[in-house]
């Protein structure tokens, strides 16, 4: 059986079903076609299950792209007072926390029931269950699935990248990209937790669970936030921010007490000595890891030079992640289609014609906060408004 629509969509997460709404509500004749069982379960997983759903101070900075002025022209055409004015149209109840990012007060099926609202309103036809076989391309684009062909002359593809394979990530959208010649950027995990290497490992991470504030560096980027010990390694905000930045094989800096001087106190101690190392470090890190870290650092002499030395050292503690955690637990995908393939206002494929990529398949990769999905509601709506 073959089905004519203007457009088709693959892919029912969040960059689809917007684009597929913004394209809905101009009249044309629309079908997402859906791997899962159900739309955006991704969005479900989101921020906590709390979908952080954009954030309030998003600017171009925010993203990492092979070309950092691609994302611009999407992201001032709709932005995130846009999406804010639609979750407030569906009295969807939200709060800010750190930092500008946006949550739902009470869960992410909010965001999904206002996108299925909005489909429904602009007429889109979502295919649920459809595993698609073959994408060819005659007079227009043909997608085969199982259970009958889709023909339109436009074709969108919001396919997602390869983090959380077990929410059914796949290569498909990279697959297709290959197929129309189009160049992609090497991918990598992004927004991701570190592996530590064996010592460093048996060293700190029967500490897990305990977390400080800091700030991780890595290649010019700093980022002040939570850095939580996990079982394997590092995570928690700092680490999954910086971990998109850093590539495989480099070591990491990490300011242990940002804004303070822990070795003053030693020098006012009447005593300069561990037990003073120990309480200089109170208020400051949590007892366990600083009495971890002063083992594995202790100051070479209690001298005023050995301990500028050793305060430098808490500010610049360099440690060598063995490698990240892999898409398995990677929030992002890095990379993905080169953007020099697309015209940064529509997404279209400036080779072929009636072709589009948004979303997290194309090579721009939001930080932590809400950013990645202001990228999927952009990207979607520039798609969505030249359809």
């Amino acid at each position: 059986m073959i089905h004519k629509f203007d457009v088709v969509i693959l892919g029912g997460g969040a960059a689809g079903l917007f684009c597929a709404i913004e394209a809905g509500k101009r009249g044309r004749h629309v079908a997402v076609l859906e791997h899962a069982e159900h739309i955006g379960k991704k969005i479900l997983i989101s921020g906590g299950g709390r979908c952080n759903f954009t954030n309030i101070h998003c600017h171009p900075e925010n993203f990492i792209s092979a070309n950092e002025h691609f994302p611009k022209s999407a992201l001032a055409r709709y932005t995130p007072a846009d999406f804010i004015t639609l979750v407030e149209h569906y009295r969807i109840p939200y709060h800010e926390k750190t930092l500008g990012q946006l949550f739902c007060d009470r869960s992410a099926q909010d965001i999904i029931d206002l996108l299925e609202a909005e489909c429904q309103a602009a007429g889109v036809q979502t295919f649920l269950g459809s595993q698609i076989k073959e994408v060819l391309r005659t007079t227009e684009f043909v997608v085969r699935t199982e259970s009958g062909e889709f023909s339109a002359p436009a074709l969108v593809v919001a396919t997602g990248g390869l983090s959380i394979p077990k929410m059914g990530a796949t290569s498909f959208g990279y697959q297709l990209a290959r197929q129309f010649s189009l160049k992609i950027v090497p991918t990598k995990p992004g927004l991701v937790p570190f592996v530590l290497a064996d010592k460093d490992r048996g060293r700190y991470c029967d500490l897990a669970g305990v977390s400080a504030e800091v700030i991780a560096r890595a290649n010019h980027h700093a980022f002040r936030e939570k850095m939580l010990v996990t079982h394997r390694g590092l995570s928690g905000p700092a680490i999954l921010q910086i971990s998109s930045y850093w590539e495989k094989g480099q070591s990491i800096q990490i300011d242990l007490a940002p804004d303070r001087e822990v070795a003053s106190a030693i020098r006012t101690a009447k005593f300069r000595n561990s037990t003073a190392a120990q309480r200089a470090f109170q208020g400051i890190l949590p007892k366990r890891l600083a009495d971890r870290w002063l083992e594995s650092y202790p100051p070479s002499a209690w001298t005023n030079d050995a301990l500028e030395k050793w305060e430098q050292r808490i500010h610049e503690w360099v440690i060598k992640p063995a490698d990240t955690e892999g898409y398995e637990k990677a929030e992002v995908t890095a990379g993905g289609v080169d953007t020099a393939e697309l015209s940064s206002k529509t997404m279209e494929c400036l080779k072929v014609k009636g072709l589009f990529f948004i979303g997290e398949v194309v090579d721009v990769t939001g930080q932590l906060g809400g950013f990645n999905f202001q990228w999927a509601w952009a990207s979607g709506a520039a798609a969505g408004r030249a359809l």
